[in-house]
């Protein structure tokens, strides 16, 4: 078993699928660095939340899920401006690992080329369980808390995300 994998996302918000993909990563590596990406982002639409309401969300949902701590590190982790420095950029964040899982064709791409081993993370109800969906049905106020856990659903709920998120919908003109 490989010791030490990356995991790298913006879970904005932490969903179903994170988690699944998560349990099954945790099959492949003895422990797991989850690392929010663009930790330096909130309150857009794309980036509504903080780095530490995500950090906070990932943890709720793997304690409901009854995942020992010491199976993850969880880790923000801020953009940089040059693609050509991003992958040591992480690497100076993180503990030594052996390989990265990422779907994200310019992640994938970096990796490989700094040397490590990159593997997909298969998709779990893509259609719907996607953080894009997510917050697409609490700007129209529909039904989101069925595609993230129950916990992330309550914390979400407890910062006034929803609200949060609509707010900024109104205040925000792309053009």
């Amino acid at each position: 078993m490989i010791k030490r994998g990356l995991f790298i996302g913006r879970f904005q918000p932490f969903h179903k699928g994170h988690l699944r993909a998560v349990k099954n990563l945790l099959d492949k590596v003895e422990e797991l660095i989850i690392l929010v990406g663009s930790s330096q982002c909130s309150h857009t639409l794309d980036n509504p939340f903080t780095a530490g309401e995500r950090i906070m969300m990932i943890r709720l949902a793997l304690n409901e899920s009854n995942i020992e701590p010491h199976h993850y590190i969880i880790l923000p982790v801020p953009d940089v401006e040059m693609h050509s420095t991003w992958v040591s950029h992480v690497i100076s964040y993180s503990p030594k690992f052996e390989i990265t899982f990422s779907n994200e064709p310019l992640t994938r791409h970096l990796f490989t080329e700094a040397g490590f081993k990159v593997e997909s993370i298969p998709f779990y109800k893509r259609e719907t369980l996607s953080a894009t969906e997510i917050r697409k049905r609490m700007l129209s106020r529909g039904d989101w808390e069925e595609l993230v856990p129950r916990s992330v659903a309550q914390f979400i709920k407890q910062i006034g995300g929803v609200e949060r998120i609509i707010n900024i919908s109104k205040n925000d003109n792309p053009y």
